[in-house]
């Protein structure tokens, strides 16, 4: 270890680290933009710069490496002013209506502004006359709002392998566009959402959805219907101030009905059938010698990420649809017709922490005789801005159960929420279904964790499983390729779009540190833990469903309403 002086008190370091990973681990705060933990320094905005004893100039701490006896002062008049006058020029051609701004509050740049003690425009300069791309189903664009930190060209290439991206133009000119500056619905973008969670203002938005359901609430000819993914309820309370992890699942559902819907799902249940059909689709090609590694279909940004780069791997993908869609589809034809209801009349929204499966609602696959599976689809950011817009105060809600039949839900679904968990919960159905027994142990330790790439072999009934979980989608292209080379041999393969899986999606809370990762994960492993119904096949509303509308698993009615199939999908590069 190396010992440096910061602010005159001794800290250690490490050899080979930034100044900035020093400063971090001794609770010592320097103020970033451009920053990505766990990527290579771009050094793109200065405003980490520090003063370090015999440096003629400031240096920025997040690429400048450490050495032993360096006396660095991280608050100096310099550095303070340096930093005030970066924010200023950057406030000089930014748009001024932070009061209309989806970011406002939360706005890195805001903050950074009031910190540094703005006050005044010192600079001028020519606003951006851009106009916003709205075109995506999923993600809106307004450059005018950009600051060129370039951390959304990074994620997109470095963390999902998409480069969907990049900086175009030159000087003054220079702008973040899609391949020959087209609008973005047309490029390779899979709509994750990621590059909005690391983007420091509003320059990157989902497209919203609460206008549609607020006019949904307010007519009274429709049945409006609301499912919620098994992430949200781990996540929502940050939005609220509560602590990283809480889960408040009982208190959203009491929110969602006081917010006027009129049955509250949980998708979690859905979940569940996912599990009973995709499992038996994956004991299907084991027995029968079907495409392997069969591949998850749950996160849409994975879909369309085949779609595009691996085309000559869709026959590998599960044709189940995700449980957003599966329970979309059952609520418009089992429950329409227990209730007696036109499916036409009846408004199915969910609550998602993904942007994508805004992209995937709107996919003509996803429909009936014309009638879509789901209508709207809300983030867990959306969902708190609609509690906050109603005035409701979550700490005085008494928690609610969800309504019925689809309220009720295993564990296994639950864990739908983290990298791993579908993988998880479907050996723990296939394994029955192949053998006729439980296992002994139902938890999978090599599948957990935030590690990105996970791998374990399974023995059921005589047969050793190779299965692999992956989280991120340049991990996910890493994995395919080594398959595709024959490097690597696998009967099951999870990928979640997101780093983490679901609890670190595009729709989740804005800048979310990874020990927020952590706890929300965690959490989703104590349910597991401590809740008696751990697998889907044990879950009574499961099982009645199939009595008395869906027959069995891969029946026909199953596969028209709960199965789809995907094709090429041509992109501009």
């Amino acid at each position: 270890m190396l010992t440096i002086q910061v602010n005159n008190r001794q800290i250690p370091a490490e050899p080979g680290e930034t100044i900035l990973e020093a400063l971090t681990r001794a609770g010592i705060k320097v103020p970033t933009l451009c920053h990505l933990e766990g990527l290579l320094p771009s050094g793109a905005c200065r405003i980490c710069v520090v003063e370090v004893e015999g440096q003629r100039t400031l240096v920025p701490s997040c690429s400048y490496p450490v050495a032993e006896g360096m006396k660095i002062r991280t608050h100096s008049p310099r550095a303070v002013r340096a930093r005030k006058t970066i924010v200023e020029l950057l406030l000089a051609g930014h748009p001024d209506d932070c009061l209309y701004c989806v970011r406002s509050g939360n706005c890195l740049l805001q903050t950074l502004a009031e910190e540094l003690g703005v006050r005044q425009r010192r600079y001028t300069s020519q606003k951006s006359d851009l106009k916003p791309d709205t075109a995506s189903p999923a993600v809106e664009r307004d450059l005018s709002k950009c600051i060129l930190c370039g951390k959304c060209v990074r994620v997109c290439e470095e963390v999902q392998g998409v480069s969907a991206i990049d900086f175009i133009g030159r000087g003054s000119a220079t702008r973040v566009g899609t391949a020959f500056d087209e609008g973005i619905n047309v490029s390779s973008c899979i709509f994750c959402g990621q590059c909005i969670n690391v983007c420091p203002t509003g320059a990157l938005r989902e497209q919203s959805h609460l206008k549609e359901v607020v006019n949904a609430i307010k007519d009274p000819e429709m049945m409006v219907v609301v499912q919620h993914a098994p992430s949200v309820s781990v996540t929502l309370g940050e939005e609220f101030g509560l602590r990283p992890g809480t889960d408040v699942v009982g208190i959203m559902t009491a929110a969602l009905r006081q917010l006027g819907f009129d049955r509250v799902f949980d998708t979690a249940f859905s979940a569940d059938l996912t599990i009973m059909e995709e499992a038996s689709e994956l004991a299907r090609r084991i027995k029968d010698g079907g495409p392997l590694p069969m591949m998850t279909s749950c996160s849409p940004g994975w879909i369309k990420f085949v779609e595009q780069f691996y085309p000559e791997m869709l026959e590998n993908l599960s044709t189940c649809k995700s449980p957003q869609q599966m329970l979309g589809a059952v609520i418009k034809s089992f429950f329409a017709g227990r209730e007696g209801v036109d499916p036409a009349r009846i408004f199915s929204v969910s609550v998602m922490p993904c942007t994508a499966k805004k992209f995937e609602a709107r996919r003509p696959e996803m429909s009936c005789n014309g009638v879509a599976d789901i209508d709207a689809v809300l983030t867990t950011r959306e969902l708190a801005r609609l509690i906050r817009l109603r005035g409701l105060e979550i700490s005085s809600l008494e928690p609610e159960a969800a309504d019925t039949p689809f309220g009720e839900r295993s564990t296994a679904g639950k864990l739908f929420g983290v990298s791993g968990g579908v993988m998880e919960a479907a050996l723990r159905t296939a394994h029955y279904l192949l053998t006729g027994s439980e296992l002994s142990e139902l938890r999978f330790q090599a599948l957990r964790g935030l590690a990105e790439v996970k791998e374990a072999t399974v023995e059921i009934g005589g047969t050793a499983l190779n299965v692999a979980a992956v989280s991120g989608l340049a991990n996910a292209r890493r994995v395919l390729d080594e398959i595709r080379a024959g490097e690597r041999t696998l009967h099951f393969l999870e990928v979640m779009t997101c780093p983490g899986g679901c609890i670190a999606g595009g729709g989740q809370p804005i800048a979310s540190d990874p020990e927020a990762v952590r706890a929300r994960m965690q959490v989703l492993y104590n349910i597991d833990r401590d809740e008696p119904v751990r697998t889907s096949y044990n879950n009574a509303s499961i099982r009645q469903l199939y009595e008395q509308f869906l027959e069995r698993p891969l029946s026909e009615k199953s596969h028209r309403l709960l199965h789809t199939g995907y094709s090429r999908r041509k992109v501009l590069i």
